[in-house]
């Protein structure tokens, strides 16, 4: 027996051999395989655990050690009808594996039930399967303790800009990075990239998934891979794949170890590292779909079933299957895999995807649920950043707003705010049509308080809103300023996939002369794309600027600081392809665009009245004589209560006061109209403002000023209570001129 049961998964002990255990609570047996060789010489060794104490297998194997490839068989009643598919042919990869090795290969060995050749069930009801499975599953392989990984940069989150990513798309083309390194790992860690990554001015990498998966069989059928990795296999396991070739010839500790040496190097530049992890759904799909862990060991209880007919799936995800955040044992398991990832992996949070299931009980989603109550009191946790995709599919998915202190959450009211206001109403007002005030976009800037900052004595300031454009899946931020319609039949799936929701703007003329290679449907013959480009690109630096000054955590999506294309494509997430890979050929004009948010960044690094911690109140603090932030008219003067829905205020002004954060002011000033407008500056602390960024200028530079820290030197000054004239269409950031 395992001395300590209750510690689940496979572990080296200090005197010899693992101890084992594993959760499989309706299982009459289960078995410890330990195989060795491969093909046709593949051995396999099988002991029968003891159990089950509190559903939980476990027992001490001597001579095993680290390396061992191992699964498990699990004996228990074929009954579908009751939601139970237990198959001791089928091998099982451990839930708690740190490390696999090999590649599942879909074949009908490896489902629990009959199908045919096109891994469609037989006979319904399913009917058990005795293929073996072995020689198609994935194998955990048992590793020990590994090497220091540099501390923890501990960025704080008024300084954090996170920047989404992934592993492979990032580095595949990236200048710099050796052949060998592109899309890996090492690659990330690379010196090149890191000099990108700090140039840029982000602190914060959020990885797309970076645990292990499995492609779904419809891609599989149709030439395809999930490039994204929503596919999860192993909660604990890195994804091989993205190794260098070196590391997956050496083995999975070498794939492990990689990845570790990657967050270290990344921290020893001073850049945090957070996941986007999948934790509502698995691999394995609905009941027809393939058997490689969860629904071998206990189907039951590791995925959400319909109380009083388990024979049905519940599918909150979309995915085919939910895992059952009503189960302890799930709730531990999800723990167990964070607090891993920060203790041996290192990395410096999360990004849930789909967190809504995470916080469901039988009856619906709380805020009280156990598993956001434990992750936000945890000792481990609540050291790191945490951060929500506030829905999923299911009967109240949308919870934006709703999640507990320490938790953030992607703003989507925030993306499709800022994306009506510059596009959409603008392609409506180019056609004569009149479009709403200012109101949304004004409660946007200053940190979405209608959503964070409803909860009697719990405001969990604006810092909560994570604050996005764009993200991996929708259109990329150049496409919102170049196609109306997504264009996805690379996905094979007619166009069908993918959200038809996207609030962006052609500004008159659908796809960019970029997209004739991928799509020459949309070559535009007669140069009209060309000279839309500057119209385009304002639009892309109002965004981008909006963005940036906004109170929030602002999220930037790799490329989009250089206005990269995926040629229309809004659901890229099969594409192992350019669609997806970042292109790091720039043109003038992308140039131009990263020299522009770099500039912004560095800014908002500079000056804490662009970031502020907490919801502004419109009063006058304690030790100030302006208010912490006031609204204008064009005119300056202050915006009326009844004004936010007038269409004519789309002109309007947003001073934030620095002094009580030692700073300067702020004003924001946006013309969101057609026409150029005559504005008149409210005062400041009694000096004059000072120009530092105007969407109508290509870059910085076009307005004299050289970099951040000159900005008030270079600036061109305005007096208080004068006029300036804005361009259309335009956002404009002054300062005032001393502090």
């Amino acid at each position: 027996m395992s001395p300590n049961p209750d510690r689940i998964g496979v572990w080296v002990c200090p005197d010899g051999g693992v101890d084992i255990s594993v959760v499989a609570a309706h299982a009459t047996a289960v078995d410890f395989c330990v195989v060795s060789g491969e093909g046709s010489g593949r051995r396999e060794q099988r002991w029968a655990l003891h159990g089950p104490d509190r559903g939980l297998w476990h027992g001490h194997l001597d001579g095993i050690s680290e390396g061992a490839t191992y699964g498990f068989r699990a004996f228990g009643p074929w009954d579908p009808d009751a939601g139970l598919y237990y198959n001791p042919s089928k091998f099982l990869m451990d839930p708690y594996a740190r490390a696999i090795s090999g590649t599942p290969e879909l074949s009908a060995a490896l489902h629990a039930h009959h199908v045919d050749h096109e891994m469609y069930p037989t006979t319904y009801p399913l009917a058990q399967s005795n293929l073996n499975s072995a020689l198609f599953a994935p194998v955990s392989v048992v590793i020990g303790n590994g090497f220091a990984i540099a501390p923890r940069p501990r960025i704080s989150p008024d300084h954090t800009v996170l920047y989404e990513l992934h592993v492979k798309g990032f580095t595949k083309n990236l200048p710099g990075v050796p052949e060998e390194l592109r899309g890996t790992y090492a690659g990330l860690a690379h010196p090149a990239t890191i000099e990108y990554i700090k140039s840029l001015g982000v602190t914060t990498l959020e990885l797309l998934p970076v645990h292990a998966k499995m492609d779904e069989p419809f891609l599989t059928e149709r030439g395809l891979t999930n490039y994204w990795g929503y596919s999860t296999m192993s909660f604990f396991a890195p994804e091989p794949s993205f190794a260098t070739r070196s590391s997956q010839s050496q083995g999975p500790r070498a794939v492990v170890d990689e990845f570790r040496g990657m967050v270290s190097i990344l921290h020893g530049a001073g850049i945090e590292v957070i996941l986007d992890v999948v934790y509502n759904h698995t691999c394995e799909g609905g009941d027809t779909g393939p058997t490689v862990c969860w629904r071998g060991l206990d189907s039951l209880l590791y995925y959400r079933r319909v109380l009083d007919r388990p024979r049905y799936m519940i599918d909150d995800t979309g995915c085919g299957n939910t895992l059952n955040f009503s189960e302890e044992r799930v709730v531990q398991m999800t723990l167990d895999s964070l607090r891993y990832w920060v203790e041996s992996m290192g990395v410096d949070g999360f990004r849930f995807d789909l967190a809504t299931t995470l916080g469901r009980l039988d009856t619906g989603y709380t805020d009280f649920h156990p598993f956001l109550v434990a992750a936000a009191q945890d000792p481990v946790l609540r050291d790191v950043k945490l951060i929500a995709e506030p829905w999923d599919l299911g009967l109240g998915g949308w919870q934006t707003g709703h999640f507990p202190i320490p938790f953030g959450e992607w703003n989507d009211r925030y993306r499709d705010s800022i994306r009506k206001f510059w596009l959409t109403d603008f392609q409506q007002q180019s056609a004569g049509r009149q479009v709403s005030g200012p109101n949304d976009l004004a409660t946007r800037l200053s940190g979405s308080a209608d959503m964070f900052g409803w909860q009697p004595g719990a405001k969990r300031g604006p810092l909560a809103s994570v604050n996005f454009l764009t993200a991996h899946d929708g259109f990329a931020l150049a496409d919102l300023t170049s196609y109306d319609h997504k264009h996805n039949m690379a996905n094979l799936e007619n166009n069908q996939d993918g959200t038809n929701n996207n609030h962006s703007w052609n500004h008159g003329v659908e796809g960019t002369s970029a997209a004739s290679a991928m799509n020459p449907d949309l070559t535009d013959p007669t140069g009209v794309v060309e000279e839309l480009s500057y119209a385009r690109e304002r639009s892309r630096r109002n965004l981008l600027t909006t963005l940036l000054v906004s109170a929030g955590t602002p999220m930037i999506t790799a490329g989009d600081e250089f206005g990269r294309t995926q040629y229309g494509n809004n659901n890229a997430y099969c594409q192992d392809s350019p669609i997806s890979w970042v292109d790091w050929e720039m043109d003038e004009s992308q140039e131009d665009l990263l020299s522009w948010v770099r500039y912004l960044l560095e800014l908002r690094a500079a000056h804490p009245v662009l970031r502020p911690t907490s919801f502004a109140s419109g009063q006058i603090p304690e030790g100030d004589t302006l208010p912490d932030v006031s609204w204008f008219t064009r005119k300056g003067s202050p915006m009326s209560a009844d004004g936010w829905s007038e269409p004519k205020n789309r002109v309007f002004q947003m001073r934030r006061s620095g002094r009580m954060l030692d700073d300067v002011d702020a004003l924001v000033v946006i013309n969101g109209t057609l026409n150029p407008t005559k504005i008149t500056l409210p005062e400041s602390h009694g000096n004059p403002w000072v120009l530092v960024a105007d969407t109508s200028w290509p870059t910085q530079r076009e307005g004299g000023i050289d970099s951040a820290a000159l900005a008030l030197a270079q600036g061109e000054q305005a007096a208080v209570g004068g006029s300036d004239t804005m361009e259309p269409q335009s956002l404009a950031v002054y300062f005032s001129a001393s502090r």
